[in-house]
């Protein structure tokens, strides 16, 4: 049995190998569960005792096939908490990480299938991350960025990059959610800043760093 923090580091480990050209380093561990080197080069030992991860100092840390499919778990668990939160409950897309990542440690071994079968078998969250299957299976992403668009052309947004309270919360305030349809009306080549056109009615000028936060379609 995985203790808690043990599953937490096991989730950031996945999260982090999947970012293409980077060795997953006690370091980048240590910044994406918030805790110092020290403390991640305990918990690699342990995860590695459990064989939960294999790790080398040139190859960084790397989940085990029994790691990555308690990671897989932990993460299908959050996301499908994270829907039933949105369409059931009625939060908001910008306050459910929170509670979702409490809710993600609940264990039963029928939970995650029955709340999946509840839900109608959503293939993505609501912040179109994708959710992964009982078998592991993951249902394929597009990861085009707002910022790749050309002048002139649409799209629809499919997923955010940042899913931090504070993006999400000025997202709303844009009217800006899954499925909004945005048209790039001007960038400007000196900054990579945008002019678009949200839904129908509203214009207004975002930073690169917004338009690289958001997956289009």
């Amino acid at each position: 049995m995985s203790s808690l923090t043990e599953e937490n580091y096991l989730k950031a480990i996945y999260r982090l190998s999947l970012k293409v050209d980077r060795k997953v380093t006690p370091t980048s561990i240590a910044e994406e569960v918030c805790v110092n080197a020290a403390s991640v080069v305990d918990m690699i030992r342990k995860l590695t005792e459990k064989k939960l991860i294999s790790y080398d100092k040139v190859k960084g840390a790397k989940l085990t096939e029994k790691g990555s499919k308690l990671a897989l778990e932990i993460v299908r668990n959050h996301r499908l908490w994270e829907v039933f939160l949105v369409e059931n409950l009625g939060y908001s897309w910008d306050v459910v990480h929170e509670i979702a990542e409490q809710l993600e440690h609940v264990k039963h071994k029928e939970l995650a299938d029955r709340l999946d079968k509840f839900l109608g078998f959503p293939k993505y969250d609501p912040h179109g991350d994708p959710i992964p299957k009982s078998n592991g299976d993951i249902p394929p992403t597009v990861k085009t960025l707002l910022s790749e668009i050309e002048a002139g052309k649409s799209c629809k947004v499919i997923a955010v990059k940042d899913s931090s309270s504070v993006f999400l919360q000025y997202l709303l305030q844009l009217s800006v959610s899954i499925g909004t349809k945005i048209k790039v009306l001007d960038k400007v080549p000196y900054d990579g800043s945008l002019q678009i056109q949200i839904g129908k009615d509203i214009k207004t000028n975002v930073s690169l760093k917004f338009a690289e936060s958001i997956f289009v379609v």
